[in-house]
């Protein structure tokens, strides 16, 4: 999946490094069974056992797992979704919420799981290395992350740092590849096969129950404060809104992950079955969605004449989750999405 322009702000890209574009083709994995030399922490039982050392090339060297890890440590928050979808409660994560509440879907999984609030250290300025060390992780998740070329030889020396193997992978890996990788390291490749198995069939199901998804053409834009990004580029790997049914518009094959501005003389690029927005930045984008709605040209648009126009809300970190899907947040997203697309389709 080639990740896209980071349309949330440095925590929203952070929150999904996750990555629009939520593939939910099967990535091809990894998968090195056998039997593990300790019992099992509570927080990971049923997740299979895996041989240990595990060892994993990354794009700065070789980590080396020696043991079952227990301690885990995050350093994006799109690598805290990865450790408590597998049913771990990191030991300290980047405080991603900037004092908000906390995404829904991700509240969800620290209630099952029992841990109350999840310890985090301040990232307003780059990772925390020593707030990292005090809390003296087994191994620390980096699979989410775009700093990890400056913050590698910081955090090796802490403890086995589980990344990415080649640096264009922190824009191009599925959240099943990342999800594979951290449960690799963890011994928990069973689990990963578990929760990529059960996401796609959140999808399927939601598909099935909409069938008048189906063929349907669709265009996804977000309004930057620079521009209106057509996010839903042609060569775009197959995402969310595929899952659901739907496809991209012709006008895709005119924008690529490199040329995806659109500018208000050509709105008209924005024409489909169903057209999605999403406004993070509010009334400080390029133009607030008020005044779109007053736009000659926006009004001509037969999607948007029909009434099968719909805003994708920025505010309950749906935009988000949509942008930079996870294996936690992808079922949430399904759940979420699937209301908006069925009245757009039905011109409500």
């Amino acid at each position: 999946m080639n990740r896209l322009p980071r349309p949330f702000g440095r925590r929203g890209a952070a929150r999904t490094l996750v990555a629009m574009a939520a593939c939910l083709a099967l990535a091809t994995g990894c998968s090195d069974s056998g039997d593990d030399a300790k019992p099992e922490s509570k927080s990971s039982a049923g997740a299979g056992s895996e041989a240990f050392p595990v060892s994993l090339t990354n794009a700065w060297g070789k980590t080396e797992v020696k043991e079952k890890p227990v301690k885990v440590a995050t350093v994006s928050d799109g690598d805290t979704d990865i450790a408590l979808a597998l049913g771990l409660v990191p030991v300290i994560t980047p405080d991603a919420e900037d004092g908000g509440d906390v995404p829904e879907y991700k509240q969800r999984a620290i209630d099952k799981l029992g841990a109350g609030k999840l310890k985090t250290y301040d990232d307003t300025d780059g990772t925390d290395f020593e707030a990292i060390a005090s809390a003296a992780p087994d191994v620390i998740l980096g699979m989410n992350t775009w700093s990890m070329d400056t913050d590698y030889a910081k955090l090796a020396p802490i403890a086995p740092v589980v990344t990415y193997a080649g640096k264009k992978d922190a824009d191009t890996l599925t959240w099943q590849e990342r999800l594979k990788t951290a449960a690799k390291a963890l011994g928990m490749t069973e689990k990963a096969e578990e929760i990529i198995t059960a996401n796609e069939k959140a999808f399927a199901d939601a598909a099935a129950a909409h069938p008048e998804f189906k063929g349907k053409t669709y265009t996804y834009a977000v309004v930057h404060p620079e521009q209106v990004t057509y996010m839903s580029y042609a060569d775009q790997d197959p995402g969310v809104f595929e899952g659901l049914g739907l496809t991209k518009a012709d006008n895709s094959k005119n924008y690529s992950a490199d040329k995806n501005a659109v500018s208000l003389e050509n709105l008209d690029e924005l024409e489909a079955d169903i057209l999605l927005m999403t406004y993070p930045f509010g009334d400080n984008g390029l133009i607030s969605a008020s005044d779109l709605g007053k736009n000659k040209l926006f009004k001509s648009l037969k999607v948007v004449k029909g009434k099968h126009y719909a805003i994708v809300p920025s505010e309950n970190t749906l935009a988000s989750a949509v942008a930079y899907p996870d294996a936690l947040s992808s079922p949430w997203v399904a759940e979420k999405l699937t209301p908006i697309l069925a009245d757009a389709v039905a011109g409500k």
